[in-house]
């Protein structure tokens, strides 16, 4: 239990540095998305449209931004897969872990942009979800209810584990 507070203290706190990014970022750059035209998308999925990958140019200015912006997407995921690899003894906890923190960090960063910068207004305002490694767009509620999940499954996963070991030992 321990673990699992430690995880989700981390992913809450990591979840306001990244929202602080964005604020900055936006502030700095008066981002808003452009409009995302038909012919820039490649395949879309239910609440989810991948778009081609001239499009992320596009939507974050220049070549040089969105290659700073992918890699720090994926030092996110490098942090992220780091605290689960720490908090978790074999590859099935890992994995519970990092689902859980990426869960957690993923609504806690849409409520921290809500109390900074007043967005999302709505569930259903669009989003670029991720730029790694082509650009995702979709709803505010689409990453929320798959986060849901993740963390509903992870704590399912990993109080059945706790209650297996704990069995063992008696």
């Amino acid at each position: 239990m321990k673990t699992i507070l430690t995880v989700i203290i981390f992913a809450v706190a990591f979840a306001f540095i990244e929202a602080a990014v964005v604020v900055y970022l936006r502030h700095l750059v008066g981002f808003t998305p452009p409009p995302v035209g038909k012919d820039e998308i490649a395949v879309i999925l239910p609440g989810i449209a991948f778009l081609k990958s001239n499009a992320a140019v596009k939507i974050v200015g220049s070549q040089a931004m969105l290659y700073i912006e992918m890699i720090r997407e994926a030092a996110t995921l490098v942090v992220l897969v780091s605290v689960a690899a720490l908090a978790g003894k074999r590859l099935g906890e890992g994995l519970a872990y990092f689902f859980l923190a990426f869960g957690i960090w993923d609504i806690f960063y849409y409520v921290f942009l809500r109390l900074t910068l007043g967005w999302p207004r709505t569930l259903s305002d669009l989003d670029v979800l991720f730029l790694l490694p082509v650009p995702w767009v979709g709803p505010v509620f689409v990453p929320i209810l798959i986060s849901a999940i993740l963390i509903l499954s992870s704590l399912v996963y990993l109080n059945r584990r706790q209650a297996l070991l704990k069995g063992r030992e008696e």
